[in-house]
């Protein structure tokens, strides 16, 4: 029996923005703050609310049976599209926006292409960033090739908080096993079913035997794994979560650390249970007890009660309830609502009157009115300096609804305004007095509405300033490409004299009706209607020595039916010390299509104004988790000093180089293509399958700035060396005859930067022992390996020497690298080959019968139809369903709030 707290949802229309760290809080084994996010694009239909809060409700259920009594969701805040109809039921957000959504409701990435997945390029254990799914999915139209929603989610929640990943891959859908025999890529083994082929020839449909292919000695590209449809194994969750009896992840006992998962690639081949225990949600909260009563009541004091005597005739009733009907021993909570809902009781056993009376007091007594009209409201803070005072103000502005944006000008800001910023759900911006390096337009640039559709955000395609002598030139190019045009703005900025500006367009055609502020030192335009696509060429020419100038381009949408290009920039955290490294990603779409081939470069500038540029890499090795899924990423270790630092990121597709990429996302969910039922297979439709060709780009531009991180502990002066080579994540290995060839990428001396000194190779016939035990192993000789430059494609072909495991089956592989201050990185993935010809399925192929055998006994083919069945679940839960549906309003629109 499973034990919750009330599940709350709260529904709200959205105006905010903020910054795209998740919400999300563990409270007593709930999950408290979760929001889901409707897109403007998807149109209204009332269906899909109702459907996320029977996903979310069925979800919750099946998390906490999954994590075996930890985890459940506690209240959820849904956000409903400005564009949809008010309703009486809706009301004004806080701080929830569309950038910290956990689960977003879009259209899909592909036209026909309604597969749900989990947005991840960090690292194993770590959060990712949010789970898309499609207004098709949540409407149940998507349930025979996906299984129940619900079930669902709770995989796709296991990818998002605790950085687990499937355990199953696309790319390696099978494998070679000790036993010679060919498996399924996946966990745990107990999952039985058919490996069989799909063929069609004149107008007859078969399914057979799978070959073996004989490059690979694995089976043909078109071999499919098809489950039993009555199963008793219960693990895993994050291979098919839609099988029935699995009701567990996998762990230490039943995982197979050989299978070529992205579980094994991703996470040392540590089982998925393995890497949630080691979570912080997991280390803070035991097992919940169990009761067999449970009983939360949820009781209004909004305005309403007010009337007719009502809250005094609600509180006689409860405490009569709460003195005399409810039983020792059982389990009771309490929360209020009126335009909101809070938790006044986590549930708590009754043992007597001590018990009793707690919950007594906290039974409402005033009628309070919420005034929302704050609510969701932006403050701006800019500040250069220390502030002993704002501490005092933290709780209340967390209270108040209000978003604080923090933009730090200068190395000092207090603590407690930062966490103002990070509690209200603000950006925390930061600038130099470097005015050259445009940080403060930049940061305010940056402070566009994320919830606003992405055809109305304005785009900043051009960011540059600097430093010149009288008469002396800036001269550049701006790109304007044909997803962007409209509202496009130019802005000149100096420190001391107007500077002579000069602006063509494409055609050569002189741009010259700048407006000039000389009072604010700035000269600006306008581009009536939609900008010309092409280049624009301008020259700025200095009329004072030391002169500053910088030039700012911003543009929208051309077409409020194309999605513009974006650039999205961020740290894998707010704040560290040193020596651990950091993490720089830039992600670049197109609506939800990444774009790859783009030359992405991070400017990075410290406390003291010293910059760092850094190329950002999209090549699946070092800090970036999968080669060409449009986020681009790097280590950073080049520390100047303590304090904050600032980030930038420039992205430019030159043409013919950056392109769009339909390939399918690593992460998306397994799809069932059918069901072994009685030793038949019942097929599903098969799943609509999209060119993964890639679609050319023109030449674009953009610029995008990143929230601040705040680093402590780095010494002064040189920098010691204490940042060993990055992990090798892509290493492969085939066997050519004797030979076995190994690929990867290089690492450098300092993580991704440099070159290493030397390899380690080791080899074994065991793949936890050359895990646990790297260096007891077979190593081998490197003496003719030398190390190229980071991120250069390594290749090295060696004859494998005698390992110490008799009978072995395979050999695996492992590197490590040294660099020139003998410090080493992590092991690598671990890569396999087989020494062996797999078996063929000894199985009898109905489709080629043999003698004395019944061709009748095939396998007849037919089309499932999945129907949905009310499940029997007990549960002793009593949800709260407390319905806040909260709607983004505006000046003419009150918030208002029914129950």
């Amino acid at each position: 029996m499973g034990l919750f707290q009330g599940l709350v949802f709260f529904l709200l229309l959205y105006l905010l923005q903020g910054s795209n760290s998740s919400f999300v809080k563990l409270n007593d084994n709930g999950y408290e703050d979760v929001i889901i996010a409707i897109d403007p694009g998807v149109p209204e239909d009332e269906n899909i609310i109702e459907q996320l809060k029977e996903i979310v409700t069925t979800a919750s259920t099946y998390l906490f049976e999954a994590t075996q009594k930890r985890f459940f969701f506690k209240n959820i805040s849904i956000l409903i599209p400005e564009s949809w109809e008010d309703s009486l039921q809706y009301k004004r957000p806080t701080h929830e926006s569309y950038t910290h959504a956990d689960v977003r409701v879009a259209p899909p990435t592909i036209l026909g292409r309604d597969e749900p997945y989990t947005r991840q390029f960090t690292e194993c254990g770590e959060k990712a960033e949010y789970i898309h799914f499609t207004p098709d999915f949540v409407l149940g139209k998507k349930l025979n090739e996906y299984g129940p929603a619900g079930r669902l989610l709770v995989h796709e929640w296991a990818h998002l908080r605790w950085g687990v990943f499937d355990e199953y891959n696309e790319d390696q859908p099978f494998y070679s096993t000790k036993s010679k025999k060919i498996e399924a890529t996946r966990c745990s083994s107990g999952i039985s079913g058919l490996n069989r082929v799909y063929t069609c020839q004149g107008g007859s449909c078969v399914f057979r035997k799978c070959r073996i292919n004989s490059t690979t000695k694995l089976y043909e590209k078109d071999c499919q794994f098809f489950p039993d449809e009555v199963q008793t194994e219960k693990a895993s969750v994050m291979f098919m979560q839609s099988i029935d009896s699995v009701i567990e992840f996998c762990n230490k006992k039943n995982h197979i650390p050989e299978a070529p998962s992205l579980q094994n690639i991703k996470c040392g081949h540590r089982s998925t249970w393995e890497v949630i225990s080691n979570s912080e949600d997991f280390k803070n909260s035991p097992p919940m007890e169990t009761s067999e009563r449970i009983v939360c009541l949820v009781l209004d004091k909004s305005g309403s009660m007010s009337g007719s005597d009502r809250l005094n005739r609600m509180n006689q009733a409860a405490k009569y309830f709460l003195l005399q009907t409810v039983e020792n021993g059982s389990w009771v909570g309490m929360v209020h609502f009126d335009s909101t809902a809070s938790i006044k009781s986590e549930l708590i056993q009754i043992k007597g009157n001590t018990e009793r009376n707690t919950l007594l007091e906290r039974l409402p007594s005033v009628i309070k009115k919420k005034n929302s009209q704050l609510d969701g409201s932006e403050i701006v803070l800019l500040t250069d300096g220390e502030d002993s005072t704002a501490g005092s103000c933290v709780e209340t502005v967390k209270q108040s609804g209000v978003i604080i944006h923090l933009l730090a000008l200068g190395p000092d800001a207090a603590i407690a305004v930062i966490q103002m910023s990070d509690i209200t759900g603000g950006k925390h911006l930061y600038a130099t007095d470097t005015a050259e390096n445009n940080g403060l337009i930049d940061a305010f640039g940056s402070l566009t509405s994320e919830n606003a559709n992405p055809t109305q955000k304005a785009l900043q395609l051009e960011s540059k300033g600097s430093t010149l002598n009288s008469d002396s030139w800036m001269n550049d190019t701006v790109i304007i490409d044909s997803t962007v045009g409209k509202d496009t703005f130019f802005q000149v900025t100096w420190s001391k004299q107007p500077p002579k500006i000069s602006l063509w367009n494409p055609s050569g055609t002189p741009v010259t009706n700048f407006i000039v502020d000389t009072a604010s030192k700035m000269a600006y335009l306008t581009i009536p209607g939609t900008a010309q696509v092409g280049s624009w060429t301008y020259h700025l020419q200095a009329k004072a020595n030391s002169e500053t100038l910088t030039m700012t381009v911003t543009s929208r949408a051309a077409n409020s039916s194309v999605p513009p290009i974006t650039v999205n920039a961020k740290m894998n955290k707010n704040a560290n010390s040193f020596p651990n490294p950091m993490i720089v990603y830039a992600e670049v779409l197109q609506g939800y299509i990444p774009i790859i081939g783009a030359s992405v470069t991070a400017i990075i500038e410290s406390n003291s104004g010293i910059t760092q540029v850094l190329e950002l890499l999209d090549n699946g090795a070092g800090a970036d988790a999968f080669k060409n899924d449009g986020v681009y990423s790097r280590y950073f270790t080049a520390y100047s000093d303590n304090g904050r630092y600032g980030l930038k990121v420039r992205a430019h597709g030159g043409t013919n180089s950056a392109r769009q990429s339909f390939q399918h996302p690593a992460n998306r969910a397994a799809f069932i293509p059918g069901w072994v039922v009685n030793g038949e297979i019942k097929q599903n439709p098969p799943r609509p399958e999209t060119d993964d060709a890639q679609t050319v780009l023109e030449t674009f531009s953009r610029t995008a700035t990143g929230d601040a991180f705040v680093m402590s502990g780095v010494p002064s002066g040189p920098l010691p060396d204490l940042f060993p080579p990055s992990q090798i994540t892509d290493l492969h290995a085939t066997l050519d005859g004797d030979n076995i060839n190994l690929t990867w990428t290089a690492p450098g001396d300092d993580f991704d930067v440099g070159t290493v000194r030397e390899y380690i190779i080791r080899i074994s016939g065991n793949i936890t022992d050359l895990r646990d035990n790297f260096d007891d192993a077979l190593q081998v000789n490197t003496s003719d390996l030398a190390p190229k430059k980071a991120n250069s494609e390594e290749t090295f072909a060696f004859k494998p020497g005698k390992i110490s495991e008799e009978n072995a089956t395979h050999i695996f592989i492992a590197i490590r690298s040294v660099d020139k201050s003998n410090l080493t990185s992590k092991s690598s993935n671990i890569a396999q080959v087989a020494l062996f010809v797999p078996q063929e399925d000894p199985s009898p192929d109905p489709n080629y019968p043999g003698p004395g055998s019944n061709p009748s006994a095939g396998v007849n083919i037919t089309t499932l139809v999945l129907s949905v069945v009310g499940a029997v679940v007990v549960v002793t839960i009593i949800v709260s369903a407390t319905i806040c549906f909260l709607n983004k309003s505006n000046s003419s629109r009150r918030p208002r709030t029914a129950f």
